[in-house]
């Protein structure tokens, strides 16, 4: 029986859409520079940038936007930063001298993350923000600013493992951050690392969506920082991270009709939607589905900015005004740490088709030039289908069909995704899919040389007087911008 077509159609605002309309220049460039290969819009960082700063002024606020730097590695975007109001967080060594190669000043810069000495060292040594996980990690800075006579070190302190008022919300536990508990100790630490450390402000880290929890961890440093002033500390910035989310799909009914047919095709109501009935965490136990459907919320109305916007509005869960009332009351600014929102609609991967063949059970399976490494949607849970650009520019006369996506590893798991993805015709060996919106996490996150496989090359494109120009990654710089939409 054959399986009907169910889109995923991704999301695309005007200036990528435009580039991934554009086939001859999408086409020039994998001949030009291989497959896979990373295109990436740093005028849309800019864009993304302002959209976020545009809710800051909403509730009249100030505070730092950073951009989580390992969303995506390229130069091209950090540089782009750069060149904005914005900042970068960091969480390696190479990250802080990548933003500061890049033209970040040290005060725009916040280290995160696991911390080697000589991490600790440079972020001290040039004055970068440090967020401290744990009371270990302050005395790891503490005593390296004695050693090397260097100046007091701006911190922040990080906390996880809050509790709300009334019933538990479950949330997934974290190995970073302090616990508030613990925080009476930490702040201890504290006033005896004054001659070594100026604290900023706190933050918190959690691995969770939900509203609900942000708003508690919210309120919670507002009385953490209460307590430092309390101490005579003089603290001013609550740092939220990021997990803002971002919305990957066009038409929400394109996500609802999906879900629902996946869990038919799980309890066999309908023919499979996937390669060997995996079920994205579902299962069928006699005619009953079970477990829990393991996938990014696709299509998300609320996300990137408009999260942020309805988290400042959400009431604080004791102290009964608005969190952004209470950041207001405080004076106290405030930082966040988008990585995925930021680069939202910056960027799109693109494979040649190599070949077209089927599998015994009849499905075509398009074969690519790239593997799962280079294209992390699967990985991050994301299902979106690609866009079909033909070598002729025609449009296929096949119809709809519905194809697996392989790899190019000798792997019998190197599935570009185990859904079955539907496209407007049958491609061709020649064509190219494009794999939109995937700047965040999705496009060099798990790139590798396995088999001596190459790892995509990137390219900055932007657009001046109704014509495309592009740039190596690493040879863009943000004086040759334009920002022109489409």
């Amino acid at each position: 029986m054959e399986a009907s077509p169910l889109y995923l159609e991704p999301r695309l605002e005007p200036r990528l859409g435009a580039l991934l309309r554009s086939a001859d220049l999408l086409h020039s460039l994998v001949d030009a520079l291989g497959s896979p290969l990373n295109l990436l819009l740093p005028a849309q960082l800019a864009e993304n940038v302002a959209r976020f700063r545009a809710i800051y002024r909403k509730h009249r606020l100030s505070g730092g936007i950073l951009f989580a730097h390992k969303a995506n590695r390229s130069s091209a975007l950090v540089r782009q930063l750069a060149a904005s109001e914005a900042g970068l967080d960091v969480g390696s060594l190479a990250e802080l001298r990548h933003g500061l190669g890049a033209g970040l000043a040290p005060d725009r810069i916040t280290a995160t993350g696991p911390k080697t000495p000589e991490f600790l060292w440079l972020a001290a040594r040039t004055g970068v923000l440090v967020n401290i996980d744990s009371r270990g990690e302050l005395e790891a800075l503490a005593a390296l600013v004695r050693k090397h006579a260097l100046p007091p070190a701006r911190i922040t302190l990080r906390l996880s493992g809050f509790q709300g008022p009334g019933a538990t919300v479950l949330t997934r536990p974290s190995r970073f951050g302090t616990r508030p508990a613990e925080l009476d100790d930490l702040l201890d630490a504290v006033e005896g690392h004054r001659d070594t450390t100026e604290l900023v402000g706190v933050g918190y880290h959690l691995d969770t969506v939900g509203l609900p929890e942000k708003a508690v961890a919210l309120e919670a440093c507002v009385r953490a920082m209460n307590e430092c002033r309390r101490r005579g500390l003089r603290p001013r910035v609550i740092d939220i991270g990021g997990g803002f989310g971002v919305n990957y799909l066009a038409h929400p009914e394109q996500w609802e009709r999906y879900t629902s047919e996946l869990a038919n095709a799980v309890l066999g109501r309908r023919p499979a939607l996937t390669w060997q009935g995996h079920g994205y965490g579902l299962r069928g136990e006699s005619g009953t589905l079970r477990g829990t459907l393991g996938l990014y919320p696709a299509h998300r109305p609320v996300a990137a900015e408009r999260y942020l916007d309805e988290l400042l509005s959400s009431q604080a869960p004791t102290l009964g005004r608005p969190l952004a009332t209470l950041l207001l009351e405080n004076l106290y600014d405030l930082a966040i740490e988008p990585g995925r929102a930021l680069v939202d609609q910056c960027g799109a991967v693109l494979a040649t088709v190599l070949e077209v063949r089927r599998t015994p059970e009849g499905d075509p399976l398009v074969r690519l030039g790239l593997n799962a490494g280079d294209i992390g949607l699967e990985a991050h849970g994301v299902l979106m289908d690609p866009l079909l650009v033909p070598r002729d520019g025609g449009v296929p006369k096949t119809g709809p069909v519905g194809v697996y996506l392989a790899g190019n590893l000798c792997l019998e798991s190197d599935l570009i995704t185990r859904r079955m993805v539907f496209l407007p015709g049958l491609p061709a060996p020649g064509d190219l899919l494009a794999f939109a919106n995937t700047a965040g996490y999705c496009m060099d996150f798990g790139a590798h040389h396995a088999m001596r496989q190459p790892v995509a090359r990137t390219v900055a494109v932007d657009r001046a007087d109704g014509s495309w120009r592009w740039w190596l990654d690493t040879q863009y710089w943000p004086i040759f911008a334009t920002g022109e939409q489409s």
